[in-house]
């Protein structure tokens, strides 16, 4: 009889459970949303807990559909990976409407893409921009609590204003309309609102990229939760890499990723180039710049190819370095 240390043991890893989980949601939902899952799972020891973002059909009972895919989740990941599944979390993305007919199949075209044939051009798909109102609102309000705590300042303690007070007041009284400096703040503070008024009544669109056709015409978004989702599973896929994580942005994305084992180097190389052809496939409008980072863990260790030499002859001796 084979003792239970030599028999050795089998690990099904985060990164395996989650590709099931997906591929086992995609079972469930209908042909055009089949691949659209997307997720996360962590094991401990027997047991594994899940966790999806799906698209669902519109118009569909969404309790039915939800109790269905966590089922067949369930059932199927169980049934795979025999590990015990628990109940997953199935977050709803979205709902995507679905043609009936010949035409089920076919996606659905934008509302903002021109007719064949028309005049109508493609539509800026804006994005809301908190930083510059932020920034806006930040200044705004450190002037006016400066003035206001002045004010009680002088009410209260029937102190002079401030010198910084005082000086403002005698530069506005001695410069009027026509001064050059007046005119020049007067035109910066009408382009600043015009800015601030055009974001103002252009809702955003913060989660979307837009891609470019053949025509060089913006008139497809994807969802940037989609390119991390590529990005991720493309890099996941690298030799010895074991997590990653996935951060896009409008003009950045951005690349961790943890190594298990093998060369640091190749492993970047590769990770890389796997982002490369993701950002090459989805013909983004604007190309965001990336950045791909290779983090060891706390258990890699450097490859007997690369390490010194010495070391290296006496592991493959058997002697101790």
């Amino acid at each position: 009889m084979i003792a239970p240390a030599a028999r050795g043991s089998t690990t099904i890893s985060d990164k395996a459970v989650r590709k099931i989980a997906e591929r086992a949601a995609g079972e469930v939902l209908p042909a055009p949303l089949a691949g659209t899952a997307r997720g996360s799972a962590t094991v401990h020891g027997r047991s594994a807990s899940v966790a999806l973002d799906v698209a669902l059909p519109y118009p569909a009972p969404l309790s039915d559909t939800l109790r269905s895919v966590q089922q067949h989740v369930t059932e199927r990941t169980h049934q795979l990976t025999g590990l015990e599944v628990a109940s997953p979390h199935v977050s709803v993305t979205r709902l995507a409407g679905l043609k009936t007919g010949a035409d089920e199949s076919a996606p659905t075209a934008p509302t903002d893409a021109p007719t064949p044939g028309g005049t109508r051009s493609a539509r800026r798909w804006w994005s809301a921009r908190r930083a510059p109102m932020a920034v806006v609102v930040l200044v705004a309000a450190a002037v006016c609590a400066a003035v206001t705590a002045d004010v009680i300042r002088v009410r209260a303690t029937h102190h002079t204003a401030a010198a910084w007070r005082l000086r403002a007041v005698d530069w506005l009284a001695g410069h009027g309309p026509g001064d050059p400096a007046v005119t020049i703040a007067a035109v910066v503070a009408a382009a600043a609102g015009t800015w601030l008024l055009a974001m103002a009544f252009t809702p955003g669109r913060r989660g979307q990229l837009p891609l470019t056709a053949a025509d060089g015409h913006e008139i497809v978004v994807v969802d940037r939760s989609t390119v991390s989702a590529l990005v991720r599973d493309a890099v996941g896929a690298s030799d010895g890499v074991e997590a990653v994580r996935v951060r896009t942005g409008r003009r950045r994305l951005t690349v961790r990723a943890s190594l298990a084992f093998g060369d640091r180097e190749t492993a970047l190389r590769q990770a890389t180039d796997a982002t490369d052809r993701v950002l090459a496939d989805c013909p983004l409008g604007r190309a965001p710049r990336r950045k791909v980072t290779i983090t060891p863990v706390p258990t890699w260790q450097t490859p007997l190819h690369t390490a010194d030499p010495a070391r290296t002859n006496a592991v493959q001796k058997g002697a101790t370095p």
